[in-house]
């Protein structure tokens, strides 16, 4: 079965009011093609899931989410993403700010289908008090009679992931140092798709490349190929070069960006400068190019 889409399709399969995993952390490995397609879309209240960055903050600037649920927004070398910053100060969007270990503990749910999981961390702390008041807790059913937090599930309609290699039929490759929460996203979510760098008709079943797939490729619902997709945030490969295309994140555009937020009418300079050519082809150019984007050093941490 052919999974290839356009990111266009891709963004055509959601709805409003959904709630969306979007993959990768801080300025690395977002799905940044399929976030800007949003933002080129009608979608409205959308319910945005994640370990958050400029995903979050351009998808609340421009009216897109109505609530995040998020562990960090981050850009990492600037700490807090400015428009989401912006957002939570005016109150023009909702927020649950959940325990980084908690948040993978609720995705964890969700992707073994259990009515919740238990853990002994955050009892007694302000995540059960405010960030996160459905939190409940439950008693052992064994001689130890512990106290534990009960974690419900973080349930996702669609996850939005990127990654280094795909081919037509959904089977994916990640080389990526920090694979991390891409995979519980998928898995909790009832579609996921997935954009890439390169894509091929079948990727060779090579026992050592196949530990670098992600899942079954019954979880991938629909392929596309952006090369640079992940721009301005990176898409790093453990092995340097040896995987094909990889990149750092665009310090220079980050800034640019957090220096636009600063202004009271940031985000539409933003939109002006970089999101008003219609495709992902246009904001490229904008930005340099496939070429510039994908020969972006990476960061030395």
């Amino acid at each position: 079965m052919n999974k290839e889409l356009s990111a266009k399709q891709i963004v055509a399969q959601l709805r409003d009011g959904m709630t969306i995993g979007i993959g990768g952390w801080g300025p690395r490995r977002k799905p940044m093609a399929l976030v800007r397609e949003i933002l080129r879309s009608d979608l409205k209240d959308l319910t945005i899931v994640g370990y958050g960055g400029m995903d979050m903050g351009m998808l609340s600037a421009a009216g897109k989410a109505s609530k995040l649920i998020y562990a960090f927004v981050t850009l990492d070398f600037i700490p807090l993403e400015p428009f989401f910053r912006k957002a939570r100060e005016a109150g023009t969007i909702n927020g649950i700010e959940v325990d980084e270990g908690l948040m993978q503990w609720g995705l964890r749910a969700a992707a073994m289908r259990l009515p919740f999981l238990p853990t002994p961390v955050g009892l007694a702390t302000d995540q059960t008090a405010k960030a996160w008041p459905e939190l409940k807790t439950i008693t052992s059913p064994y001689a130890d009679g512990e106290t534990l937090l009960a974690v419900p599930p973080i349930k996702l309609d669609v996850a939005l992931i990127h990654v280094h290699k795909s081919d037509r039929l959904g089977n994916v490759r990640l080389y990526a140092p920090d694979p991390f929460f891409d995979e519980l996203m998928v898995r909790a979510a009832d579609k996921a798709y997935v954009t890439c760098e390169e894509l091929v008709d079948q990727i060779a079943s090579d026992e050592v490349d196949a530990h670098f797939n992600l899942v079954e490729r019954n979880r991938i619902n629909g392929v596309a190929c952006i090369p640079g997709g992940a721009h301005p945030t990176s898409n790093a490969d453990i092995y340097g070069k040896d995987h094909g295309i990889n990149y750092g994140w665009d310090a220079a555009h980050i800034k640019h960006y957090c220096e636009l937020a600063a202004q009271d009418n940031g985000w539409q300079l933003y939109v002006d400068e970089f999101l008003s050519g219609g495709d992902e082809a246009a904001y490229q150019a904008k930005v340099g190019g496939t070429d510039a984007i994908v020969n972006l050093p990476r960061q030395v941490m």
